[in-house]
């Protein structure tokens, strides 16, 4: 018999049978050998259903292999119910987006980003300072889906009336927004990797940046050598905003408000929602005739058709009529209901991570790896990997974040490395990884908020890619390995690394 921790802490789960290493690979094979499949036959369309039909299946193997290996249906189920439990305040807050885009188009914040970011804006420096902004504001307010889903919005359009790549433009938006995300101490991601590695939040952001900063300025050269020579003629496409939509520095009241509620850590659904029903307040009192056009009941008081209109961009989203293909094109979006897609996609992912997890195949296939590493590089090139992994196998980022915690703690500690190294690294890795995963959550959050499939977006995420490398170079070259008796901080935390379950995860996203 095995045992290994149980998701809710209660006490150890036993495993009757080991799995064994042909047990541990065949549902993580099955699963890409799957998803290619789909991509094959459905090519951008296999996000709409097909890899969630993929993910489904995978995880009924993942439940006969556990099943085979002497876990009970019940456990199986009830590990089902959790994994997708610990996803409901992602789910959430991708609903809460949903809402502020129809209503924030409506309201027209998004058409007044976009004319205002075409005044200021020059295609020659646009990705790489839409990079920066993104990391600047990131680092303050702590959250890459909040930046995401708010700035990042106007900053796509703005990329398209410019006739930019949105794959490029996306890149920027996430490579900026995991540099706050990875590297603020308001963050959810950098709170629970320096729990489950038992480290100094400060000297982890302090180790973090030493790899955090070279990647943000090697991604915004990168940025700044894509961006386009020459002066770009914004007079026709801000003639064609003034002629047909009513800006208005108003209309950034509810990107006011998202940025002054997520510096004061309320939760980001509160903090998004919050903007979605500001974007319907400015939409009913600036721009009513438009909310009670579109609400399309005429026979209705004029305060019930306010009301109709303002609710129903919450739910399915605004449609624009303003007559002009290209305005209309950006302001008809969003909606509850736009997000639902990505919903089934985030639960049947859940539901697949979280079998694999109880299952103890994840586990199996990492412990090999541990045991043959001898030198601190290998040590921290195999956390790097194994967390990238986790991203595709388990498409949690949370999970990512904390199993390499459970995993490599002790042998981090038999090598003489500090904690804080364990957490950087895995910040490194866990974290900014998650997007470039199209079933992960994190990648079908930044596809559908963005409006751009992970796989074309993800080649761009500079920042991304090239920071777990240059952890494993920093490991290789013996730059900023921190031993335990070298510590500049002596005190770490000691605070014990948190179960896989809801209740590890931080409150937050």
């Amino acid at each position: 018999m095995t045992q290994i921790g149980r998701e809710d802490g209660i006490g150890p789960r036993i495993i009757p049978h080991p799995p064994s290493l042909v047990d541990a690979l065949v549902p993580c094979l099955t699963l890409v050998l799957l998803l290619s499949l789909s991509f094959v036959l459905f090519g951008n369309d296999a996000s709409s259903g097909p890899n969630q039909i993929a993910l489904l299946f995978c995880g009924i193997v993942a439940a006969g292999v556990a099943y085979k290996n002497g876990l009970r249906w019940d456990g199986i189920r009830q590990a089902v119910v959790d994994g997708i439990a610990a996803g409901l305040p992602a789910i959430l807050i991708l609903l809460a987006v949903g809402a502020l885009i129809g209503t924030w188009a409506m309201s027209g914040t998004i058409i007044s980003m976009i004319y205002y970011g075409l005044k200021l804006l020059s295609p020659a420096y646009f990705y790489a300072t839409t990079c920066l902004v993104c990391a600047i504001v990131a680092f303050s307010i702590g959250s890459s889906w909040t930046v995401a889903g708010t700035l990042g919005i106007g900053l796509m359009g703005v990329a398209a009336n410019m006739g930019l790549s949105p794959a490029i433009t996306a890149g920027a938006i996430i490579s900026g927004a995991y540099f706050g995300d990875k590297a603020s101490p308001l963050s959810d991601t950098v709170n629970l990797a320096t729990a489950t590695a038992g480290s100094d939040i400060y000297s982890h952001i302090r180790e973090s940046l030493w790899t955090s900063v070279p990647a943000l300025l090697l991604s915004s050269v990168a940025f700044g050598l894509l961006g386009q020579a020459g002066e770009f003629d914004a007079r026709r496409a801000l003639s064609t905003i003034d002629s047909t939509v009513d800006v208005s520095l108003w209309s950034f009241l509810p990107l006011i408000l998202v940025f002054l509620l997520s510096i004061s850590r309320l939760p980001p659904f509160v903090t998004i929602f919050a903007g979605a029903i500001a974007g319907a307040v400015v939409a009913v009192l600036h721009h009513p005739g438009s909310v009670v056009a579109f609400a399309g009941t005429p026979d209705l008081p004029f305060s019930l058709a306010l009301l109709k209109g303002a609710w129903a961009a919450l739910a399915n989203g605004f449609v624009s009529s303003t007559g002009e293909k290209s305005i209309d094109l950006v302001l008809s979006r969003g909606g509850m209901s736009s997000m639902m897609n990505t919903v089934w996609l985030i639960i049947t992912a859940l539901a697949f991570g979280a079998v694999v997890e109880h299952a103890g195949l994840l586990k199996r296939l990492i412990d090999p790896l541990v045991a043959r590493t001898r030198s601190a590089a290998g040590l921290i090139a195999t956390v790097v990997g194994t967390s990238v992994v986790s991203n595709v196998v388990t498409s949690d980022q949370y999970i990512s974040i904390a199993l390499p915690g459970k995993l490599f703690g002790a042998s981090f500690a038999d090598r003489g490395l500090a904690p804080v190294m364990l957490s950087r690294v895995v910040g490194d890795s866990a974290t900014v990884t998650s997007p470039l995963i199209p079933w992960n959550s994190c990648g079908a959050y930044m596809a559908a908020t963005l409006g751009i499939s992970t796989a074309a977006y993800a080649g761009f995420c500079f920042f991304n890619i090239i920071n777990p490398v240059l952890a494993i170079l920093f490991a290789l070259l013996g730059w900023r390995v921190i031993r335990t008796e070298n510590l500049e901080d002596p005190v770490e935390s000691t605070e014990s690394a948190p179960n896989l379950n809801g209740s590890a995860r931080p409150t937050e996203l």
